[in-house]
């Protein structure tokens, strides 16, 4: 490893920045995190702090493979400037000329969504994200899906994050390539870029004997979970695992405006669309760096947030999926870059951490982004506890009432075009609710109205049973998109067995 002064980094800058990790890890019950620091093509750092397994007792190293959920999405965006470059698509082309059957709820959003418009989070469509979580869709099935999805906003009137338009672009790639995204990605940017072990699902990684394993906490336990490997559909904007390794050629392709080497893989003026801003970010608990005053600028690019950090040009992806937590950032015109991969979800600490180098690389005086950050993160939790209570307050249940069928006349196969199927069944005297192969409880309210609790997702909304003429049910309503109105899922009639 080459010594910080080489750089014009001295020693004082970083002395104590591995201690300040480890503290950090510690405090906020991660088990591991892995860290690499680039600075004018040097390595400062690249290393593993505590564990990628807890129960063997296995430490993080550069080689250790961590899924890095939505900093997928640069992959994505970077494939499709390389299609730009060949001629293959435009940016500023609706979709649908390339993919005629393409379909959005909203009309001139059907007729007038660009390819660039994909990678910018201004399609009018929010989130839908129960729609895709655990769904064994294809891709082309989950594209075909966005027509019955119902938007909140004009098509290109604001900031709304949204997996599925990755999806799409994935989906994109393959109709005018003839291979998959995961093909693309795997023979256009990891061999090139000579990332032999990075992947496009995790259970490659798992086939490896260096990966990471992920973890929660609950109750107040940090605890191993399961992976989150379905992925069909919606690799595109999250399925991709890498290492320390690996991700140091990414950082330099992206750091040397799309050269490897000697080797030009993507021209410069197509890799900087994505690094430009397209699309204005509002500052919120949700996306909390546009809060301080170190931060301006906030915007979304292409597969990048894109900001200014105390003064200097900052483009910056975190990512989360199922015990996982990433942050991946480039400081472009200092020639820097920071990458962390943490394997524990729901939390905030790459962001520190990253930011936390990034102080240290432009000799910055030291801002306590953990804290900070701690406190936003309790912020969110404290004002969704709170929402919960004045909802529950406000619409408290009706003593001395019960459903008006037995339980067992609620039981049955439910559909709805977006979001496909929903079964009811019972078990003991409860009834379930089961979508996507995760199953979760219904709790009765009054009348024919129960609570929906997703565990999983820390997640509560009203489920509404109807009747036809004859009283038999025929439908449920249920708001799994926030955003919009309730979902309604009509029966779909039992098929007589032969």
């Amino acid at each position: 490893m080459n010594s910080h002064t080489e750089t014009g980094i001295s020693r004082d800058q970083l002395a104590g920045f591995e201690d300040n990790v480890r503290s950090i890890l510690q405090d906020s019950k991660v088990p591991g995190a892995a860290v690499i620091i680039l600075k004018d093509d040097e390595v400062l750092l690249s290393q593993g702090f505590g564990k990628r397994n807890v129960a063997e007792d296995l430490d993080v190293t550069p080689r250790t493979l961590f899924p890095i959920g939505s900093s997928s999405k640069a992959f994505t965006s970077a494939a499709i400037a390389m299609l730009v470059e060949e001629g293959k698509l435009e940016w500023d082309t609706p979709v649908r000329h390339y993919l005629p059957a393409f379909m959005l709820d909203d009309q001139v959003a059907s007729e007038r969504l660009t390819v660039r418009d994909l990678l910018c989070h201004r399609s009018g469509l929010p989130r839908h994200e129960f729609m895709w979580y655990g769904s064994s869709l294809t891709r082309k099935e989950m594209v075909e899906r966005l027509a019955h999805l119902e938007p909140n906003a004009d098509f290109r009137a604001l900031y709304q994050y949204n997996n599925l338009m990755y999806a799409t672009a994935g989906y994109l790639i393959e109709c005018v390539t003839g291979q998959t995204w995961e093909e693309f990605i795997a023979t256009r940017i990891f061999k090139p870029l000579g990332m032999a072990t990075s992947n496009t699902a995790v259970e490659n990684s798992q086939n490896t004997d260096d990966y990471a394993l992920p973890y929660q906490e609950k109750k107040d336990e940090i605890v191993q979970v399961p992976f989150y490997s379905k992925f069909q559909a919606m690799g595109p904007a999250g399925s991709i695992s890498t290492n320390l390794e690996d991700i140091e050629h990414w950082l330099r392709f992206q750091l040397n405006e799309g050269k490897h080497g000697e080797t030009q893989l993507l021209a410069t003026e197509h890799l900087a669309q994505s690094h430009a801003p397209h699309t204005v970010v509002p500052a919120s608990d949700e996306v909390p760096m546009g809060k301080y005053s170190e931060v301006s600028n906030w915007c979304y690019g292409q597969g990048w947030f894109i900001g200014t950090y105390r003064g200097h040009r900052m483009v910056q992806h975190g990512g989360s999926i199922d015990g996982f937590m990433a942050e991946v950032v480039l400081l472009p015109d200092d020639h820097a870059a920071v990458a962390v991969f943490t394997n524990r979800g729901s939390t905030l600490v790459p962001y520190s951490i990253a930011f936390t180098a990034c102080d240290r690389l432009l000799g910055a005086e030291k801002t306590d982004w953990h804290g900070r950050l701690q406190k936003v993160f309790a912020n969110l939790k404290a004002e969704a506890e709170k929402q919960l209570a004045e909802k529950q307050k406000a619409e408290p249940p009706i003593p001395g009432t019960k459903p008006s069928h037995e339980l067992d006349a609620y039981c049955g196969h439910y559909e709805q075009a977006g979001y496909g199927a929903v079964t009811i069944s019972q078990i003991g005297d409860r009834l379930q609710f089961i979508y996507n192969d995760i199953p979760s409880s219904l709790t009765h309210v009054h009348y024919d109205i129960f609570e929906l609790n997703l565990e999983r997702f820390e997640f509560k909304a009203k489920v509404s049973f109807t009747t036809a003429e004859k009283g038999d049910i025929e439908s449920l309503a249920v708001k799994l998109e926030p955003t919009v109105k309730a979902l309604v899922f009509t029966r779909v009639p039992e098929q007589p067995t032969k």
